[in-house]
Order: C-alpha cells, then structure tokens, then sequence
C-alpha cells in the first residue's frame, strides 16, 4: 500500500509517497513540471520488492512546502531540496530517476553530489541547456538575455484555468486537455488522479510560471529571476560539463518518441512554433531557430561515456511525454534492468 508522509528537512517540510513497511535499495522517483509525485505512484507499485520507492513532491507541488523558487540558481532550489530530503531520510547513496523538469533536477544533484547516486534514470528530461532560447548542440543562446525562454511562454489561459482549479476540457489549454493531448500521446483510461495533482501546482510570480521581463529580441520576452519556468532558462540552468563528475554513476535515457514537449521539434518551443507560422513576427532560422533538445541531451550524455560513464538510451516507439504511464511495462523492464546492473 502507498503511504503519504511528511517529513521536515533543514530546507522545508516535504510530502512524499512510500510503500508502507518497504526496505531495500531506496529509488528516489522525481516528477516533473505542473505534476507531482502521484505521477510515479503506478511506477512505485510495479516495483520488485528488493527496491525501496519514493516519491517526493517538489516544492510548489502536491503538498510539499511551498516556498518560492530563486530562478537564478537554475534548478539548485529544486535539487538542493531533494539532498535534504536524503539527508533526513539518511538515505545514504540512492537510484534516481527524474522525469522531466524532474530530469534537470536529478541532473543537478549528480553534477553537485555524485556520491550519492548509485545510478541516474532520465526520463523524457528537460535539456541540459535549459528549455528554450537555444541551438545547436552545445546551447548556444539565441539572445544574450535568453529571449523565448522563462515564463513569459506559459500561455494565459492554461495558467489561468490551473489556478482556478479547472477540471473541465472546454478549452484547448485547460489543464485536462494539456495532459490528454501533451502529457500523453493518447488519453489515460484513467486520468482524474493525474489531474488533480497538475491542480495542486502552486501559480504565482515565485511559483508557476514566474515573472518575466520585456525584451528587444523575438518573441519579445526574457526569463525574470523567480519561478519555476524561469529556473529552466537557459540563462539560469547549463549542466555543459557532466563528463567531470567523478565517480560515474551508470546513467539510463528512456524517452517516448511522440513526445511533443521535449523534442527536436517541440510544440512548446516558440521557436519551433514560429517556423510553423503558429507565433507571428518569427524572425527566421537564422536568427532564432528551433532548440533541438533531444540532439542537445545526447551530446551530453555523449561526452558522459567518452569520459568513461556508462550510458544507455532506450526510445519507446509511440510513446508520448510520460512514458511511465503510457508503456508502463516496456518501461518498468527498461527501470529494473538499469537498477539490477547498477
């Protein structure tokens, strides 16, 4: 059975997911964007009983303390969260497995803490430069500031509907509609648990999205400095340079090759949906092309095993954004090989 806990660390009170009177090696499962850990709840229950399961909710998520983010630390607000969460727990060293904004953050903590990680699950990740703004494979910026990136991108209307806690589809940006035709490559025959926690995501400037500031460049916008879209900026959050970590930790990528968020061709890169002529004023590819984020996290985990990391990349054909729930069987067999090999 999935228990509900609270624990306090010396960062803040977190609300986390455990199955009751379960030992063995701790996984450490961290959800995504405008989510919470329910995501994994299926994933925790399919688990073999040698593994351990957690499921904490970020902060701003589920019912974990909700203190703002400092987007100028990138995701560090998130990941230095999730170590005193270990740390309370005295976990020792875990298996991580981050899906999403939750890959950035798992990201993190193996470039600042690699001793504590036994082995790294990505799971459809946010890229390593950050999510928009960018090109090419090492990220280069398309505008100094950052332009195209941060808040200012979340659409109104779906930050509107998620703080009134809307639960209807009338709208193609109502959180129902976003999980039915983003989250997922086709809708879950069981979406309502899903949804209530999307609607637990806390809205504000020091939460989802974050503020944003003008900009001369296209689309017009640039990151602020608090929330969360904000601290995946490319401008607050780069891991360029994870092949120095040391020791290497065995890393597993599994990625749906439907996803329509973290892609080469993303629908939420305003880039890429003003080549599309979607977002008008695009000023071409030349000056601001699309951000090929699956290329760029390749290129990373690349030079990760050049280094002498071991990594294996798993694409599940048809699969959307949350593979987990999706595929639930290709990618739990995918999950327990990448824990038994660790």
């Amino acid at each position: 059975m999935i228990a509900d806990r609270l624990t306090t660390t010396r960062r803040l009170t977190v609300s986390y997911a455990e199955i009751e009177d379960r030992t063995g090696e701790p996984v450490v499962l961290v959800h995504g964007n405008v989510s919470s850990g329910v995501f994994w709840h299926s994933t925790m229950a399919a688990l073999p009983t040698r593994y351990r399961p957690l499921a904490p909710d970020l902060r701003g998520f589920g019912s974990t303390e909700p203190l703002p983010v400092d987007a100028t630390r990138g995701l560090r607000d998130h990941s230095e969260d999730l170590l005193s969460f270990l740390q309370a727990l005295a976990l020792g060293p875990v298996h991580l497995v981050g899906w999403s904004m939750g890959g950035g953050v798992v990201l993190q903590l193996l470039r600042d803490r690699p001793d504590l990680v036994r082995s790294l699950t990505l799971v459809n990740p946010v890229s390593p430069y950050g999510f928009g703004g960018t090109h090419g494979v090492d990220g280069q910026l398309n505008s100094p500031d950052g332009a195209g990136s941060g808040a200012g991108g979340a659409a109104p209307e779906f930050v509107r509907l998620l703080r009134e806690g809307d639960l209807g589809s009338a709208s193609p940006f109502a959180p129902r509609s976003v999980l039915d035709t983003a989250y997922v490559s086709e809708p879950l025959a069981e979406p309502d648990r899903y949804l209530t926690a999307m609607l637990t995501t806390r809205v504000g400037d020091g939460h989802y999205p974050g503020d944003s500031r003008p900009s001369d460049a296209w689309p017009g916008f640039a990151p602020g400095e608090r929330g969360v879209l904000n601290s995946m900026a490319p401008t607050h959050f780069r891991i360029d340079d994870l092949e120095l970590v040391e020791p290497k930790p065995p890393i597993l990528w599994i990625r749906g090759s439907a996803d329509v968020i973290v892609s080469d061709t993303s629908l939420f890169d305003l880039a890429h949906l003003g080549a599309l002529g979607l977002v008008p004023g695009w000023p071409g590819a030349d000056a601001c092309p699309a951000q090929p984020m699956v290329t760029q996290t390749r290129a990373v985990l690349d030079r990760y095993a050049a280094a002498g990391g071991r990594v294996r990349e798993v694409v599940v054909e048809g699969a959307g954004h949350s593979v987990q729930l999706e595929r639930p069987k290709e990618f739990l067999a995918g999950l327990v090989e990448a824990l038994d090999r660790a």
